[in-house]
This record gives structure tokens, C-alpha cells and sequence, in this order.
């Protein structure tokens, strides 16, 4: 659980294991303060494989994304952000090789820096950013098959919630060497009343966007909405683990 406010910046994050599983393998991350040249740094990681091996992609991505944050001389957040994790998606895939416990694992990624009025997002992976006002808006694009299907018009987007193949993706760190996973990035504008969310699919596969609009904004406290949708995953079936990352600038 973690809990920081700087400035006019409040965050607040916090993962669950679920009703399903035994080890939790998302990661997450929140800091208000600066990490290096960002002067704020938001990572939600869903980790895969075997083992605890999905444990230890997402912890040790989220680790050493932010070591090379604080180690670049870049200034520019969407080069840190765009550099940085081609450099993690190596050093995890370096480690996938040589241990064979690690041997097929990865993780999602999604990271946002906010810098006065606007967001920078990156992500890898199936994981979410969020814009939530009156309405919601999703800002990242998922790197999954049925994402894929959906955008060549083969499947309708109602139909994909449901998909038996929701849960492939067709992108992570650490699971190919150089090159094979470039972020994608993405700036927005920040207007007053936006709350950013940062999530995993174990809240988006078991809780409507409307129904995290309706919670984000029914909740002034971003501690007490963070716990309601999670809550709310958990009710709704908890086959996953929970990660909520809210951010309120």
C-alpha cells in the first residue's frame, strides 16, 4: 500500500492477490516526489510465467526502470520513458535466459510522468492508463490478439470483453531481445477534475469502465476509491490479481 502527496499532486496505489490466485505477480509503483529528471514516476507491472517467476519480472522491471530514471542524463520524460524500458525489456530478458526458473517470464507495463498540464504514458502489454472526468477515456492501446482483432474489424469490441483468448498478449517486456518491445507512447492534457488510473487487467477484466467512472468519481479519497475497485474486481469474481493506481494532479 502506498500513499504519497507533494505539491498539488496526490496519488495513491494499491495491488491485491485476488480470490484466484496464491502469489501476486503485479508490481506497482507511485512516487510524487522525483525520481531523477522526472519529477514524478506512476508503474503498474502484471508479471507472467511460472514458478514466481512472474513476481520477479514485474518487481525487477519496475526496479530497474527506476534505477535507470535516476541514472540517465536525458531531460525529455518521453525519451527517459521510451529509452528506459527498451533498456529493462534486455536486462529482463538477459535474466529469463540465464536462470531457468525465470526461463518465458515478462511483464506489462504501464508508467506515467506528469510535468505541469500534461501526462507522458508509455506502456508494453495489456495494462491500463485511464483518464477519468464525467467520463472515462482509455488512453493506452492493448497489445493483446483480441485488441489485434478488434482493430482489423474481425471482432466487435462488445464481443471482446469476453473473448476465451482475452488474456494473450502480443507484446511484453522481457520475453524478446532488442528491439521487440518499443513502448507505445502517448501525451494528454491534463484538465482540472482529471484523475489518471493506472490498472491491471485483474480490475479491468472483472469491473466495467463505467463502473470505475462511477467509483473514481463518487470518491473524493483516491485511498477509499482505490480500496472500492478493488473491492469491486474482488466481488465481481477476483480471478486475478488487482492492481489501482490513481492519480490526481
Amino acid at each position: 500500500m502506498i500513499k504519497e502527496m507533494e505539491n498539488s499532486i496526490e496519488a495513491f496505489g494499491q495491488t491485491d492477490v485476488g480470490l484466484m490466485r496464491t502469489i501476486n505477480q503485479d508490481s506497482i509503483f507511485v512516487s510524487t516526489e522525483p525520481i531523477g529528471k522526472l519529477p514524478n514516476l506512476f508503474i503498474v507491472a502484471d508479471g507472467m510465467g511460472g514458478h514466481k517467476a512472474g513476481d520477479v519480472a514485474s518487481k525487477a522491471a519496475i526496479e530497474k526502470f527506476v534505477k535507470y530514471a535516476c541514472s540517465t542524463h536525458m531531460i525529455d520524460p518521453t525519451n527517459i520513458l521510451n529509452a528506459g524500458i527498451q533498456n529493462i525489456n534486455e536486462e529482463i530478458f538477459e535474466m529469463a535466459n540465464s536462470n531457468k526458473d525465470y526461463h518465458g517470464m515478462g511483464t506489462t507495463f504501464v508508467a506515467c510522468v506528469i510535468v505541469g498540464k500534461r501526462a507522458y504514458i508509455a506502456n508494453v502489454g495489456d495494462s491500463r492508463l485511464y483518464v477519468v472526468n464525467r467520463k472515462i477515456e482509455q488512453v493506452t492501446k492493448d497489445h493483446s490478439l483480441v485488441e489485434d482483432m478488434v482493430r482489423m474489424g474481425v471482432l466487435a469490441p462488445d464481443a471482446a470483453r469476453n473473448h476465451l483468448k482475452k488474456n494473450v498478449i502480443t507484446k511484453a517486456i522481457g520475453v524478446q531481445g532488442s528491439g521487440s518491445s518499443a513502448p507505445d507512447i502517448f501525451e494528454v492534457e491534463i484538465i482540472p477534475g482529471d484523475t489518471i488510473l493506472l490498472c491491471s487487467d485483474g480490475l479491468t477484466n472483472m469491473v466495467t469502465d463505467e463502473e470505475i467512472r462511477d467509483i473514481v468519481q463518487d470518491n473524493e479519497s483516491l485511498e477509499l476509491a482505490v480500496s472500492k475497485l478493488i473491492s469491486q474486481a474482488n466481488e465481481n469474481g477476483g480471478k486475478d490479481n488487482i492492481s489501482a493506481v490513481l492519480v490526481r494532479p
